[in-house]
């Protein structure tokens, strides 16, 4: 099913109108940044809930700061615009959204400065980001990550993505589902597009924000759950190539993969080779979080539809 409508320079058309030229400077050079978000359908409630919408918009305005875009808008009124979009899509089903902000001069010449920022987004129906949801193999790329003094790893910027590009598809065609990048120097970082735990002695480890990491919003999800509801210790620090082979559990997470389990890495088996016990409760938990389900976390669904059906709640 694909989506009809577009918020395009500065109003909803149809999906059909929001063209760019070939001569924009983001095509051309990767002047742009984009997020992810998810909508996740309840289907006890009829109800359509965005998760985690003003966290996502802040993340994808920070990102628009690093490339020198300057907007007016704010979480909150991306939000209001995409609640609009959705609602006019009428979907009543899980959906992803991709908004963009990207340099739209048309025009030749690498920079940053003087030049037009738009703002773009849509949504459409989607399910799993890989077709393997438990115990996918896993490599660990011949590419390093793009650091933060070449091109920060933080942001969602469009360039860089050509890094996760030329990782992903080394993996696919050497025959694994996904691969862990490199740092640098030479500790883990994450995914192609996802980011990466572990479990060590009952203790879930993952890579520190400082090292060339998506600053992902399903991570600082997890890390919460984690540790509020599961009472799991979480340790943020540096991660040693040769400790995945020793892992007891491990697994992806982010808003596109979710949460994703490892079941091989290098040709090793990690623990059973099978969702391990910590990933197999914080993924029910997930499920229920994001479709809310869980009055604790209640404040990080937004919902789409208001009728008798829906229980309001603000977006945070």
């Amino acid at each position: 099913m694909a989506p009809q409508f577009a918020f395009f320079e500065g109003r909803i058309v149809p999906i059909e109108q929001a063209k760019i030229s070939v001569m924009t400077h983001a095509l051309n050079y990767g002047t742009a940044a984009f997020g992810g978000i998810r909508a996740y359908w309840n289907d006890d409630e009829h109800q359509l809930f965005v998760f985690r919408p003003l966290d996502h918009f802040d993340r994808l305005l920070r990102s628009a700061r690093i490339l020198m875009m300057d907007f007016a808008y704010t979480p909150e009124s991306l939000r209001d615009l995409l609640l609009d979009l959705l609602r006019r899509e009428d979907y009543r089903q899980d959906v992803y959204i991709r908004p963009l902000v990207y340099k739209a001069t048309e025009g030749i010449g690498v920079r940053l400065h003087d030049l037009k920022d738009e703002f773009t987004m849509f949504a459409l129906p989607h399910s799993d980001y890989l077709t393997k949801q438990e115990g996918i193999r896993v490599a660990v790329s011949s590419w390093r990550r793009v650091d933060d003094n070449s091109i920060p790893a933080r942001g969602k910027i469009s360039g860089a993505y050509v890094n996760s590009a030329l990782v992903k598809t080394e993996a696919v065609l050497n025959g694994y589902e996904e691969a862990i990048v490199l740092s640098q120097d030479g500790h883990v970082a994450e995914g192609s597009a996802e980011n990466f735990f572990m479990v060590r002695n009952g203790i879930v480890i993952t890579p520190p924000i400082n090292a060339d990491i998506l600053e992902g919003i399903t991570r600082r999800t997890v890390m919460t759950l984690l540790t509020e509801v599961m009472g799991v210790q979480v340790v943020e620090r540096t991660i040693d190539r040769t400790e995945l082979y020793i892992a007891e559990e491990a697994f992806f997470c982010g808003t596109g993969v979710q949460i994703v389990s490892i079941g091989e890495i290098d040709h090793r088996t990690v623990g059973t080779g099978t969702t391990g016990p910590i990933v197999r409760q914080l993924r029910a938990l997930f499920f229920d979080v994001v479709r809310g389900k869980i009055p604790q976390y209640r404040q990080w669904n937004q919902p789409v539809y208001v009728d008798e059906h829906a229980v309001i709640s603000s977006a945070r």
